[in-house]
């Protein structure tokens, strides 16, 4: 019995010899660019933290420590009675608060439901306007005073709180909340000015010393959005006054109630 081999042949298959791929090393421009994309996008990321995230997280706040500040006037938690606006006589004048202290609430319905902002003595960035809060400019009148009660805040960033400034209309009520009761401002119109138009905070808004005899309120903060190249200023002025005794406005007092 014979046994017959057959050979086996392997053929390669047809076909080009793939080259091995030389990888490219990274030129200068390469690794510039990269750096610069992802420099870009925690940039990025820095901004919407800054102007969105940041801003809400400050704005919780404000309206937990305006809470508080009505615990220590001792009302807060129960339900306060709404009470249309009235005029309760010559309105309270409190002496000016210390320097960086919290002496009141500040309640715009315009700028939507439950908005709220403390308000504190000073203008100083660290200590009032970057936590968020109102800053009372030094030297003007206190709330329900004759003359101008001036008021700064940021317009974007840290809260914002006066990111919607440009949307308030003729006749909105301006609240200010303090230890003695409830001031009603209404707003009356807006100016654009240069930052160095200082005569706004005049107890007469540029009237080179003319003696005061209303009431008024005025709103300062940066223009245009993210930007500080101008100042967009709010007039109003005063409508009412009443005491704590009486309740909140009817405007804001649900809200008020809600929140305790």
């Amino acid at each position: 019995m014979s046994v017959q081999h057959s050979d086996v042949v392997v053929r390669r298959p047809r076909g080009r010899r793939r080259r091995a791929r030389t990888r490219r090393r990274p030129t200068f421009f390469g690794v510039v660019g990269e750096l610069l994309i992802t420099a870009g996008v925690f940039v990025l990321l820095f901004l919407g933290w800054q102007l969105w995230w940041n801003d809400a997280v400050i704005a919780g706040r404000q309206t937990s420590q305006a809470v508080q500040l009505r615990q220590e006037w001792g009302d807060a938690g129960s339900a306060p009675q709404a009470t249309a606006p009235h005029n309760s006589g010559v309105p309270i004048v409190a002496p000016t608060a210390a320097m960086d202290t919290s002496f009141g609430n500040l309640y715009i319905p315009r700028y939507g439901a439950g908005w709220v902002r403390t308000i504190a003595e000073g203008i100083d960035a660290e200590h009032v306007l970057d936590q968020g809060s109102i800053g009372h400019y030094p030297g003007t009148q206190m709330p329900g005073a004759i003359g101008n009660f001036v008021l700064a805040a940021h317009r974007s960033a840290y809260g914002g709180g006066m990111h919607l400034i440009d949307q308030l209309q003729l006749g909105d009520a301006i609240y200010i909340e303090t230890a003695d009761g409830w001031y009603t401002y209404r707003f009356r119109n807006l100016q654009y000015v240069r930052p160095s138009d200082i005569h706004v905070i005049d107890s007469v808004p540029s009237s080179n010393g003319a003696a005061p005899a209303d009431r008024l309120i005025t709103l300062t903060t940066c223009n245009p959005l993210y930007s500080t190249a101008e100042r967009i200023i709010a007039y109003g002025v005063f409508e009412s006054w009443q005491p704590r005794t009486a309740g909140p406005p009817s405007e804001i007092a649900a809200v008020l109630a809600e929140k305790g």
